[in-house]
């Protein structure tokens, strides 16, 4: 995962949370080409990197999420949106999506031709 230090403009200040720290935080982003405002909380922690991203309106798009995930990742880091099996499934918001690296496995990815 990235810092944030490009991305700070972009932090919410929490009253009772604070500010968050180089890894870690909460962001209202407006995307480029959208109307939208994103919601996005950020924390790596519990070996996992994780990012939520979520709207009032609907969920975000693959592209929307793209964008996200090159504002908090390297370009160089695979990350992962999961569908859990369905007696694992939370949904504590209907507009939100996550994306995910574990920190110390590899994601398996499928021969770059197929992706």
């Amino acid at each position: 995962m990235r810092t944030f230090g490009h991305i700070e403009k972009f932090r919410v200040n929490h009253t009772l949370a604070g500010w968050g720290d180089e890894r870690n935080g909460a962001f209202v982003i407006k995307l480029p080409g959208t109307r939208l405002t994103f919601q996005v909380i950020a924390s790596t922690g519990a070996g996992w990197d994780h990012v939520s991203v979520s709207t009032a309106e609907r969920c975000p798009r693959w592209d929307e999420m793209q964008q996200i995930k090159e504002l908090f990742f390297e370009d160089s880091e695979s990350v992962m949106q999961l569908h859990p099996a369905k007696s694992n499934y939370i949904n504590q918001h209907p507009y939100c999506l996550h994306l995910w690296r574990p920190h110390h496995v590899r994601i398996p990815l499928p021969d770059k031709m197929m992706v």
